[in-house]
Order: structure tokens, then sequence, then C-alpha cells
């Protein structure tokens, strides 16, 4: 636009000086009127290309500011429609996570009416000539009692062989093999399971009645054994930088852990300092169910960060915008302050040529006759 200007203003002062020259040479009235017209055309072109100019920059403006509206409009349904893939793809997730999680609940469910028929079945056997007893007259009848009841309550909640969450006579580092091992997200790791079944001092102590002295002797041997497996589990399955700082003692008996919980409560503070916790069939099933629940609300929680980043990406995506915006609105106001200044050149300009034609050329002293 200034070199346009620039142009126009050569023009304009190239005229004036052909104007001042026909003025100074010719007196003829008829080259004077002629002059006169020339000067109206010249007048009526500079105040019709100032009209026109005018007239294409506010149409240039008029169609810079509706393409503006359009990509707005355009940007809108962009941001609209991802808005609305992201909240349809997390409603899709949310959905199927909350349909696996009741199915198993559901499996749960089912698992333990099934452990509930082998119970029963398994006191059905007691009418038998072998009892239960007498199988778990042996020590290593107990200890493979122990390992598959601990085995049934793992695969009960978390089904079988999921390697992911546990495993069964699992190898350690060490060389030694426990009976279960559980996979537990950080910072607790890997934490060991092994079944110890203490029956012989506990049937030693719940049968004595009467003598207070026996009684205290078996107590002793029944907490010194108990102790043995306190010991034996903080040895062998405590393992630096392998798993965790604790371990679990399972107790295949309720009996028993209803004993050392009722009874022998420095066997509890033992097992704590040495962060070994006991459990029994029913606790270790809903120690089991809230690791399941912990599980299940870390998978929850990949959704939400999936969300929580797809949000911030939309953030960064509108901070963007912001500035483009801001930038083309500084583009505006300079079009526009271009358009003023040129309107007022443009008027500037029409007032130069009011002037020339209104001078008084016959009475002007550099077109008088000289003496």
């Amino acid at each position: 636009m200034s070199i346009n200007l620039i142009l126009l203003c050569l023009i304009i002062f190239s005229l004036v000086l052909i104007i001042k020259k026909l003025y100074l040479d010719t007196t003829s009235s008829d080259n004077r009127e002629s002059l006169y017209q020339f000067k109206e055309q010249i007048v009526e072109k500079l105040n019709d290309d100032s009209l026109k100019k005018q007239q294409d920059l506010y149409e240039f403006k008029s169609d810079l500011f509706q393409q503006q509206q359009e990509s707005m409009l355009g940007l809108h349904k962009i941001i609209e429609s991802r808005l609305d893939t992201i909240s349809n793809k997390v409603q899709e997730d949310l959905e199927k996570g909350f349909k696996k999680s009741n199915e198993t609940f559901q499996g749960v469910i089912e698992r333990l009416a099934k452990i509930d028929e082998a119970q029963k079945k398994i006191e059905s056997l007691s009418t038998n000539v072998v009892s239960l007893q007498d199988v778990l007259t042996d020590k290593k009848s107990r200890g493979i009692f122990g390992e598959v009841q601990l085995s049934n309550l793992l695969s009960s909640v978390f089904g079988d062989k999921n390697e992911k969450v546990y495993k069964t006579q699992h190898l350690l580092g060490n060389g030694k093999i426990v009976d279960a091992a559980l996979f537990l997200p950080d910072p607790i790791g890997l934490i060991c399971v092994d079944s110890k079944f203490p029956l012989e001092n506990y049937k030693r102590l719940v049968s004595v009645t009467s003598d207070s002295a026996q009684k205290t002797l078996f107590a002793k041997e029944f907490s010194k054994n108990v102790k043995k497996h306190i010991d034996d589990i903080a040895t062998k399955y405590i393992i630096t930088n392998e798993t965790a700082d604790q371990a679990i003692l399972f107790l295949p008996a309720e009996a028993i852990f209803a004993e050392i919980h009722a009874y022998h409560s420095e066997l509890v503070e033992y097992a704590n300092q040495k962060k070994i916790w006991l459990a029994s069939p029913t606790t270790f099933l809903a120690t089991l169910t809230t690791v399941q629940s912990v599980l299940l609300n870390l998978e929850r929680n990949k959704y939400m960060s999936v969300m929580h980043e797809e949000i911030n990406k939309l953030g960064d995506e509108f901070t963007r915008y912001e500035e483009r915006w801001n930038k083309l609105a500084k583009h505006l106001g300079t079009v526009s302050k271009d358009v003023d200044d040129i309107h007022i050149t443009t008027n500037k300009i029409s007032g130069r040529f009011q002037k020339i034609m209104t001078v008084d050329i016959e009475n002007s002293e550099f077109l008088s006759p000289k003496d």
C-alpha cells in the first residue's frame, strides 16, 4: 500500500508541474478552459480511484472477518468432536472395567460356593474308616494339606494359574522354594506365603483340662514350635532386593489361629517384630480379596491417567489457539490503522486539488504581462 501511495504522490506532483507550465505558456482562453476541464477530469479520476480503493479495503476486511469466523467454527467443531471421542472412549473403558469387575466378583462367589461344597464333602468323609484326624497325623500329610488349601484359596480368588498375580512352589534366588508367592504392585513387590500346621502340640495343649502344670508345659512347647516356624519364614523367605520385607505364615486350621490370638499374644507380638503376618483360611481369603480390589483400582487408574493426559493435551491446544488469536487480532488492528491513514491522506490530497482549482490564474502575478 505504501508503494502505491508514493506513486500516486509522484503522479500528482507531475500533474501539478504540467498544469503550472500550461498556465505559464498559454494565455489563450480556450486553452485555459480545456485546462480546467483536464483538471476536473484528473480530480474526478483520483476521487474515483480513492473510493474504489476504500471499497476494496472494506471488502477485504469483511472477507477476512468472514474467513476468521469460518475458521473458528471449524475449530470449535473439531474440539467438540475430539471431546465426544474422548468421552465415548472413557465411558466404554469404564463400562468394560465394571463388567470385568462384576464378572470377577461373580466368579469369586461361585468359587466360594464350590469351597463350601468341598468343605461339606470333607465333613462327610469323617464317617469313613480313615478319619481326617488320622490322615493329618503324619507331618508330611499335614504339609500337603496346608499347601492344597492355600492353592485352592488362591485359585478361588485369582483363577487357576494366574502367574501374573501369584505362583505356587516358587523358586527364590537363595534356592528355597516357597509354597506361594504373591506378585503385588510396588512398593510391596513379591510377598511369600508359607503354610505351617503345628497340630501335634496344639492337640496336646487342648486335650489337657485339669492339670495346670502339664497345660503350662504344652503351652510352652506350642509357643516354641510356632516361634520356630516364624524364624524359619523370616530367614528363608525375606530376601533383600528380591522379596518384600514381610511374609505371611498360613495356618490351615481356624482353631489354631484362634488359640494363638486368644491365649498367646506374645506370639503375635513376636511375629510382628519379625514382620511375619499370621493368617487363617478366613483372614487369608479376606487379604486376597483386598489385594484383588487394589489390582482392580490400579487398572481403573490407568484409564483415569489416559483421560487426564487427553485433558492436558486439550489445554495445550486451547493455549495455542489463544496465542494465534491474539496474533491475528494484532494484524487486524494494523490493517484497520493503515486504512484510516490512507483515508486521511486521501482527504488531504482532495483538499490540495480543491485549492489548485480555486486559484485565480488571471490575477496571478506570475501570469501578469511584464512592463
